[in-house]
């Protein structure tokens, strides 16, 4: 396994230091936050597909930095009710697939997207309850009329440029666990996988090793963000909770740096269990943390990693190498 940045934790840095510091902290792979709510800081989609000397001149720094890049990141509103915040992420969508087949990535990380509940609406709704019972065919409705559709669309386009989709699940999104994960897979087809990130897996009561057996060969890709779970405000209010992020010590979850929810032995599961069902690839830290400075967030996350990612093949055991599995 490798280890990766999402972009997202560099915005604070002019690009050359950006990279620069990746390359310091002995970062192999950087996620290129590239559209929807993602600034364009460090890679333009729309600007690079149609200038080859920008192009040419953007993936040389990348490489005088050492980095390859592992997927596009394009988090945003896909489903959005709102026509004219649709069509701008429907495009940046198309100019991210254009610009992944002309680098040689097939990975684009995203989320599904929220509708809205019924026609004529104007804002999303997510829709996690059978009461009212209205809300049944409601939730049917988002499914069979915005989300299939759409996606059937937009995995096309993916596939045509070469790219799978590496859907997060994410909480407040039409795809936000694993059995939401597998039906948008099974009804739109292996385009669509997942990115693996176990932070909003934390608060919502799901076992990320579980949920890593459970889907398998469907991980494509993998965030490492740490979620804190405050337990004195979820034996009082539950974990839904809208407070503001900067409200840390009254949420009742806040993300944190990897190992500041979960110590190390959790990740050594983690990447243990990764490696179990096969995925020998990136794994690429997302920098949330309200509590410190993203270079020292970075800096911490990498050095725990750094200590747990398992960077070579296991050797032949001495029962495998007598032609059995039994010791």
């Amino acid at each position: 396994m490798r280890l990766g940045v999402v972009t997202t934790g560099i915005l604070q840095f002019e690009v050359e230091a950006g990279l620069g510091l990746l390359r310091e902290l002995g970062v192999d792979a950087i996620e290129i936050g590239c559209a929807g709510y993602h600034p364009r800081k460090y890679g333009d989609p729309e600007r690079l597909v149609d200038d080859p000397d920008e192009l040419r001149r953007w993936r040389e720094s990348l490489e005088r930095h050492g980095l390859e890049v592992s997927a596009l990141a394009i988090h945003g509103e896909p489903l959005s009710p709102d026509p004219e915040a649709a069509a701008t992420y429907s495009r940046q969508f198309r100019a991210a697939c254009r610009l992944a087949e002309a680098i040689g990535v097939e990975r684009l990380t995203l989320l599904a997207g929220l509708p809205e509940a019924c026609p004529g609406d104007s804002a999303p709704c997510w829709i996690v309850s059978p009461f009212p019972p209205r809300n049944l065919e409601l939730h049917r409705w988002q499914w069979e009329e915005r989300v299939l559709p759409y996606w059937r669309e937009h995995a096309g386009i993916a596939e045509a440029h070469g790219c799978r989709l590496c859907f997060e699940m994410q909480p407040g999104d039409v795809v936000y666990n694993p059995e939401t994960l597998l039906r948008l897979r099974a009804e739109i087809g292996p385009v669509v996988g997942c990115n693996f990130d176990p932070s909003h897996l934390f608060w919502q009561g799901i076992d990320p090793l579980e949920a890593l057996r459970a889907l398998a060969d469907t991980i494509y890709h993998v965030h490492a963000k740490d979620t804190l779970v405050q337990g004195h405000v979820v034996r009082l209010n539950g974990v839904f909770d809208p407070k503001p992020y900067s409200r840390l010590t009254e949420r009742a979850w806040v993300f944190r740096t990897v190992g500041y929810g979960h110590d190390e032995s959790f990740w050594r599961d983690f990447v243990s269990t990764l490696g179990a069902v096969g995925y020998d690839d990136v794994v690429s830290i997302e920098h949330e943390d309200d509590f410190m400075d993203a270079g020292e967030g970075l800096a911490k996350a990498c050095t725990l990693l750094r200590s747990v990612l398992i960077e070579r093949p296991a050797t032949l055991s001495w029962w495998q190498a007598l032609g059995t599995d039994d010791a």
